[in-house]
């Protein structure tokens, strides 16, 4: 066990975890912060996305002894309110089904959109590619990045 510091949705924690804990772990089952969703375990789904720095990543094979002084930031830090752009293009193009991978595709979504505020197709597609939904609404899921691009 180990006593780690982080800054999560620009609030600081302090954790005494194994230092191979899975950050999606951390997250849920010792700082209550359960938007961010355990779908495989192998980082094959993307449910678990997190932001480290920016950058998407995939909590479930993300240790805590990885993290280090980065800023991580989950769907709870996205917006205060439900406000982002992206989540209010997912509402407006009625996206969620059973909404369980939800989380894990608006914050790869949102990184994408933070590095390339304007992407094409095909752009879309390579960046949410790996990003399973059981319910099928990539059409939908595309619709609302697209939309959510007039707003960024």
């Amino acid at each position: 066990m180990a006593i780690f510091k982080l800054k999560i949705n620009r609030k600081d924690y302090q954790v005494d975890v194994d230092p191979s804990t899975p950050m999606l772990w951390v997250l849920r089952d010792h700082l209550n912060l359960v938007g961010t969703k355990f779908g495989c375990g192998i980082a094959q789904c993307g449910a678990c996305t997190i932001h480290v720095d920016g950058e998407a990543v995939r909590s479930c094979i993300t240790f805590i002894s990885e993290v280090g002084n980065k800023e991580i930031t989950t769907i709870e830090g996205l917006s205060e309110n439900g406000d982002h752009p992206l989540q209010q293009a997912w509402i407006e193009h009625d996206v969620p089904q059973c909404g369980y991978c939800q989380s894990g595709q608006i914050m790869t979504a949102a990184a994408l959109l933070k590095k390339n505020p304007h992407p094409t197709d095909q752009e879309i597609e390579e960046a949410m590619n790996g990003n399973l939904c059981r319910c099928g609404t990539y059409i939908r899921i595309k619709k609302a990045i697209k939309t959510a691009t007039h707003s960024v």
